[in-house]
């Protein structure tokens, strides 16, 4: 597979999702949000970007099936467990963040082959910040200029924005990315670290916020599912980080009937040795 030519079609694709959920961002205040039946909200935005990254990775690769959030519930498990690769693709990381109007959401499109992440890219529409990576070809952090349908996409691989996670050494404040809704486990971790600045952010950004070197850790203890964390894991583990369980394992993406992770530890510094993962109280 040339995950080389690949890459830059898929940031491609990230960014015009990207474009329509800021356009739709912007024109209200307020979006209409409705529940699905395991309780979590979908607007609009979560809609209509699945739908034009579903058509445009249909075009691209018509051969490789597709595991959206939102268009999972019409594919029944006996059916996708056995695919050895697809597209693992969160269309709005972050609804929550997106109706709280933080600006703190994400689209993630990653592609998985025998449970191992082998592309991903991570892009945030409120800034044009995008992260993306392939297997063996490093992690880059790119500025999306705005006058994108003449871009060379290719850019998106340019050394010069090339990013690494950085090393822990004894420094202090440890530096945490979490999310604003983190719970009693994390607490029980910052204090496990010692002296903690904390970072506040939504959606996969956490683990590209690691990945760039900007926070040491991101711990997360709550609910996930494997299109949370497929793309941000490649940008990760090609920045020289590791998303790993509580085993110390990296997650991998065989696909079960919930498609719910195991807790994990995003570490920019995966020789350091960082506290062991708090246990749940019983």
């Amino acid at each position: 597979m040339n995950l080389v030519g690949l890459l830059p079609e898929v940031c491609r694709i990230a960014v015009e999702a990207g474009d329509l959920i800021e356009e739709i961002y912007r024109a209200s205040e307020r979006v209409e949000v409705e529940n699905k039946k395991d309780g979590t909200p979908v607007t609009v935005a979560d809609t209509q970007a699945d739908a034009l990254i579903c058509t445009a990775l249909r075009s691209l690769t018509p051969d490789i099936p597709l595991l959206t959030e939102e268009s999972v519930a019409e594919v029944p498990f006996a059916s996708r467990q056995a695919w050895p690769v697809f597209w693992c693709v969160d269309p709005l990381d972050g609804t929550k963040e997106f109706i709280e109007r933080t600006g703190e959401f994400s689209v993630n499109i990653g592609l998985v082959e025998n449970g191992q992440v082998l592309l991903g890219v991570v892009y945030v529409p409120m800034t044009r910040v995008l992260y993306c990576a392939a297997k063996g070809q490093g992690a880059y952090r790119w500025v999306v200029p705005e006058n994108t349908h003449s871009q060379t996409w290719q850019a998106c691989l340019d050394p010069l924005h090339k990013i690494k996670s950085r090393l822990k050494t004894t420094r202090v404040p440890t530096r945490v990315a979490v999310s604003r809704r983190h719970g009693k486990m994390a607490r029980r971790f910052f204090d496990a670290l010692g002296e903690v600045e904390l970072v506040f952010m939504g959606s996969a950004i956490k683990s590209c916020l690691v990945a760039e070197g900007s926070a040491d850790i991101y711990p997360r203890f709550g609910p996930t599912s494997l299109w949370d964390t497929a793309a941000a894991q490649c940008v990760v583990e090609e920045s020289g980080g590791v998303l790993v369980d509580a085993d110390g394992q990296p997650l991998t993406y065989f696909q079960t009937e919930s498609l719910l992770n195991p807790h994990f530890l995003v570490k920019g510094d995966p020789y350091y040795e960082w506290p062991e993962f708090p246990k749940p109280k019983s």
